[in-house]
């Protein structure tokens, strides 16, 4: 799985650094939970479903945030 994230051009007085610093901490918060929910996803399969996408359950949370 690829991701790509475009950024706007940024402010760079007073109030644009604050806009870009919230826009980052909700950036942030998204791509959480976009990781909790493949977490999730994969921690649902069983044993077999994961050796057919080349995964072991031990490695889930590795996978996972390597973007998998």
């Amino acid at each position: 799985m690829v991701t790509i994230t475009a950024h706007a051009p940024r402010e760079t007085g007073f109030f644009g650094r604050i806009g870009a610093a919230v826009a980052d901490f909700f950036d942030a918060i998204a791509e959480a939970r976009a990781m909790s929910e493949r977490y999730e996803y994969l921690r649902s399969r069983s044993n077999s479903e994961l050796a057919e996408m080349g995964l072991e359950r031990d490695n889930i949370t590795r996978a996972v945030a390597r973007g998998f």
